[in-house]
């Protein structure tokens, strides 16, 4: 992973102006759920609600090569199940994002000023062509995560 998009990542809210963060409405719980049933339709029956078969998970469809790369909701779906698991295991939680260029979803440590923005993580790796180990893309992330997180406490 770059250097430059890990700090805007881990820096979204200082780099970019004006952001606006606020809870989730009602349609953006919907929507966000939607995307999680469209990623369980495609796994096999079972139980996908630890971290690691979460991503489990997550590596079948990408190694399955499930949706391919124009399929730019469904990547970003798996990109919703990727952000439960920083939910899951590191304290974060869903808001919404709201900036000059539109709004979206977002996972905010505690109350803090630490932004991810798990839909694009996938998304963005598959359509330029990478190939995406999400076990590595999680653990990087998460390592320099925790990070922060020690520097904000």
């Amino acid at each position: 992973m770059s250097r430059s998009l890990l700090l805007l990542l881990l820096f979204g809210s200082q780099m970019l102006a004006a952001q606006e963060i606020s809870p989730l409405g009602e349609q953006d719980i919907a929507a966000l759920n939607a995307q999680r049933q469209l990623v369980q339709y495609f796994l096999p029956a079972g139980d996908h609600s630890t971290v690691p078969s979460k991503l489990g998970a997550l590596r079948a469809l990408l190694d399955a090569r499930q949706f391919r790369l124009d399929q730019t909701y469904e990547l970003q779906a798996m990109g919703v199940v990727l952000g439960d698991v920083f939910v899951q295991e590191l304290e974060f939680k869903w808001v919404m994002v709201s900036d000059e260029y539109g709004r979206d979803p977002a996972l905010q440590y505690q109350n803090s000023s630490l932004l991810l923005f798990p839909l694009t993580m996938i998304s963005k790796r598959i359509e330029s062509g990478e190939t995406v180990d999400v076990f590595t893309l999680y653990n990087g992330i998460a390592d320099h995560t925790r990070q922060r997180i020690q520097a904000l406490q």
